[in-house]
């Protein structure tokens, strides 16, 4: 028998029907909601409280189960919320971490807390929600009549396998969010990388030389936007794909690495098309 949501709530002695399931986008303004998830639990719900007026008959239930889309195209559980009546915020207020002002009137806050019910489970259980990797189905959705598939249970939240270097494709805003383990794997590796521009496809290759390896040059580029391009410098910041097209030998060289980056900019035209400029 497939194990389902479902099956965790009703084990729980908590009745489908009183639940609605959010699943909410990976990243906002630009940060990754997992990590501020697992960084900061408060401002993540301070940020879920809110929710538009206008749809109030769709959040007004007993009990939440949040989840989060995740850059690979997963939706992780990260808790179950006891649900107030909401309240009108009647004035304007600036968003939680978006910073978007939100006008007043035209949303409710939702007094939640986290139940103990699936606690262990944040983190740890993923379920399908469906519409493919893009998660495009409505977020908020009924438990009772949608009961969501669990397609991974993991140890422990970390302890995801790494894919491979050069299996690795990956937004640079959600990168703070993978398992440490990958972290350390970045750093040691150094070689060719590609950025690609989610909004028109644009094209950039570097290559990563130092000791901190793809890594640490992919965090210049989550700092600033741009990690010093100038082509990048002037364009509107943007959420940047994230892969490798070389991995580089131990005795390889600053220079060796220099000249593939070369290499792989004239065989994919970057300096004519894209966002190369030296």
């Amino acid at each position: 028998m497939p194990f389902r949501f479902n099956m965790l709530l009703e084990e729980a002695g908590i009745d489908p029907a009183k639940v609605r399931l959010l699943r909410h986008q990976p990243t906002v303004g630009g940060q990754s909601l997992a990590d501020i998830w697992r960084n900061d639990p408060s401002l993540f719900e301070l940020y879920q409280a809110a929710q538009a007026t206008a749809q109030r008959v769709q959040f007004s239930r007993a009990y939440w189960a949040a989840f989060i889309g995740t850059w690979d195209g997963r939706t992780m559980f990260v808790g179950l919320y006891e649900v107030d009546a909401p309240t009108l915020i009647a004035e304007d207020r600036v968003a939680p971490i978006s910073g978007v002002v939100d006008p007043g009137g035209q949303y409710d806050h939702y007094p939640t807390s986290l139940a103990d019910a699936l606690k262990g489970y944040a983190g740890r259980l993923f379920i399908d929600w469906g519409g493919g990797a893009s998660g495009k189905r409505a977020w908020v959705q009924k438990a009772e009549t949608q009961d969501k598939l669990v397609t991974e249970l993991t140890l422990d939240a970390s302890d995801r396998p790494f894919p491979g270097l050069m299996e690795l494709t990956a937004p640079l805003s959600s990168l703070d969010a993978a398992p440490p383990t990958w972290a350390q794997r970045l750093k040691e590796a150094r070689g060719v990388y590609l950025l690609t521009c989610p909004r028109d496809g644009s094209l950039y290759i570097g290559s990563a030389t130092g000791e901190g390896g793809f890594w640490q040059r992919w965090s210049e580029y989550r700092a600033n936007g741009h990690g010093g391009n100038v082509a990048m410098r002037g364009r509107e910041r943007s959420d940047y794909v994230a892969s490798v097209l070389e991995v580089s030998g131990s005795t390889a060289t600053p220079d060796d690495i220099l000249a593939a980056e070369a290499s792989w900019k004239r065989k994919l035209l970057t300096g004519q098309f894209g966002l190369t400029r030296n």
